[in-house]
Order: C-alpha cells, then sequence, then structure tokens
C-alpha cells in the first residue's frame, strides 16, 4: 500500500539534479497550472529569486523550512535532501496546509 498517493499533503520528490521524479494526488491537484511536471526540473516552476535558492540547496543539501500564505491559505513548506544509501538523491517537498487558528503547545521534556 502507497499511503503517500492519498496522503492530505503535497509530497514531491526530485532527483539529484532537480528533476521532477514523483509527486502524490495532493500534489498534482496543487501544481495542476504546470500540467504534467513529472520529468521538469524545479527551476521551471520558479522564479529568479527561488531559483536562486534552489541552486543553493542543492549545493549544499539542507533542510529548508518556512510557512506561507496564498489565497488565504496558510501552508508549512518542508524540504528536505534524501539520499540513496550515503549518496544524495535529490529533494523531497512536503507542504501542509495550516488550519486558520491552529493551536501551538510547548511541552515540558
Amino acid at each position: 500500500m502507497n499511503w503517500t498517493k492519498k496522503a492530505p499533503i503535497a509530497i514531491t520528490v526530485t532527483d539529484k539534479e532537480g528533476k521532477i521524479i514523483e509527486a502524490n494526488s495532493k500534489a498534482a491537484e496543487v501544481f495542476k497550472r504546470f500540467g504534467d511536471f513529472i520529468g521538469k526540473n524545479l527551476k521551471d516552476c520558479h522564479n529568479e529569486k527561488s531559483k536562486e535558492k534552489i541552486k543553493d540547496m542543492f549545493e549544499k543539501k539542507y533542510i529548508n523550512a518556512y510557512t506561507i500564505e496564498k489565497k488565504g491559505v496558510k501552508k508549512l513548506i518542508y524540504q528536505f535532501p534524501w539520499y540513496d544509501g550515503k549518496e544524495f538523491a535529490g529533494y523531497v517537498e512536503l507542504s501542509i496546509e495550516l488550519p486558520p487558528n491552529m493551536p501551538h503547545f510547548v511541552r515540558e521534556q
């Protein structure tokens, strides 16, 4: 069972060159304006500022996490490198819609 295909978050996976190699149903819905984006490079779907960030991430291989708001919908974007054994294989992006009044808790250890 591949639970990621129907997960309520957008999951997009690239290879080490930035080519999109996998995406779930939610990602296809979110990025439908790009048509069939499997096989396209991430850079083809971003502006110049974002292209520079992508280049830096692929060179330095770090986690990039932030929140955004588009059309009144808040999202957590979490991008992380994935590895095939010890070899860098690309990036995974999780895009998670956040409820408008999401609670935040500070837990004691």
